[in-house]
């Protein structure tokens, strides 16, 4: 005898199911604004100590000495760094941790200082601080203004896409030069092995500028 399912135990089955795919795409909506609000307070506050990294900076040019940005970090910053072409810059700090990263580019430890023999390396995040530079072109200038008042300018020679581990970058390579280091690809949501290097090497022997 054939076995059917009773009227209302179908009807049940059919609200249960339409109830599943109501709290499904219920969970899915809170995790895309979930996702929403974390990239917009990414930005915020990215944007926010941009604004503090530059007063820190005028207040280390002016006095000689480092100034933190706020009471509690534990970085300062150590450069600007500038494309004039963009209309862009960032405020560097000292060292590429994770958590130095978050407020602005970083000074990779162990490079030596913008202008210095050898290779400056700055390491940011793609989608924030060093964003601008998918747009920078072979042949732009990049200015850097350090900390102690050191102002130098950089020609763009040409960028690359290479490993994290397997770079290329020498710090005590001859000549100086500069690398604007971020994630590949510029447009990924998720960090990967690759990495989008910008070279660059000095124009003329700097200044200082107090």
């Amino acid at each position: 005898m054939a076995n059917f399912m009773p009227e209302f135990m179908r009807a049940w089955a059919m609200r249960l199911r339409r109830l599943g795919m109501t709290l499904t795409i219920a969970v899915l909506m809170a995790c895309g604004a979930v996702l929403v609000g974390q990239a917009i307070w990414i930005h915020a506050k990215a944007l926010v100590a941009q604004v503090l990294l530059e007063r820190a900076f005028a207040a280390t040019l002016a006095s000689g000495h480092d100034v933190k940005p706020w009471s509690w970090a534990d970085t300062w910053p150590v450069a600007r760094v500038a494309v004039p072409r963009l209309h862009r810059s960032a405020i560097v700090l000292a060292g590429a941790s994770g958590q130095a990263l978050a407020f602005g580019p970083g000074h990779v430890e162990r490079t030596p200082d913008a202008g210095e023999p050898g290779t400056a390396i700055y390491s940011g995040h793609r989608d924030t601080h060093f964003a601008f530079l998918r747009e920078v072109a072979t042949g732009d200038e990049i200015e850097v203004r350090r900390r102690d008042g050191g102002h130098f300018r950089f020609r763009v020679t040409g960028t690359s896409v290479v490993r994290w581990d397997a770079s290329g970058l020498d710090p005590d390579a001859d000549g100086r030069r500069l690398a604007l280091v971020t994630c590949w690809p510029l447009d990924g949501k998720f960090s990967g092995p690759l990495r989008y290097v910008v070279h660059a090497e000095l124009v003329g022997g700097g200044e200082v500028v107090r």
